[in-house]
């Protein structure tokens, strides 16, 4: 029997406007075990589709994304890698332009499930807030205050 995929919630869908992209910094677990950052961006085309990408340009494997945040070509009909240009198509994330041209962006399965932009068959490492009172029982506290 196989196991269902891997599905987390990355954000909520409406957190990326149509026509926009967003980065995110994850941690996955690699194959050997060892977790390993695993930078993507995920593109909500005007269609309202989503396609997401792992951030990272074929061409010598530095982020796509200029320092402050932007993935477009100056008119937006492409991802461009903010070091040396080179033009992806963003349904496909083809290589049509540039260093890397015929290669492509790593792609990164994602859907929206019950309004939350979802990453798929990836297994990610959660960030679980630590318990700053440790095995302390779960007890609640009455505090009264008296006014002057």
């Amino acid at each position: 029997m196989s196991q269902p995929p891997d599905v987390y919630a990355i954000c909520a869908a409406s957190d990326i406007e149509k026509g926009d992209a967003k980065a995110f910094s994850l941690s996955r677990v690699a194959e050997d075990g060892e977790t390993r950052p695993f930078p993507i961006v995920v593109v909500r085309t005007h269609g309202d589709e989503f396609h997401g990408y792992v951030n990272v340009c074929p061409h010598n494997g530095t982020w796509l994304n200029f320092g402050d945040g932007t993935f477009f070509s100056r008119d937006r009909a492409f991802l461009q890698c903010g070091r040396h240009g080179a033009l992806f198509e963003i349904d496909s994330g083809l290589c049509i332009q540039g260093d890397c041209r015929g290669d492509s962006l790593e792609p990164v399965a994602v859907a929206v499930i019950g309004g939350d932009l979802c990453i798929c068959g990836v297994a990610l490492i959660e960030d679980v807030e630590p318990d700053p009172f440790g095995d302390v029982e779960e007890e609640t506290m009455d505090i009264m205050i008296h006014p002057d």
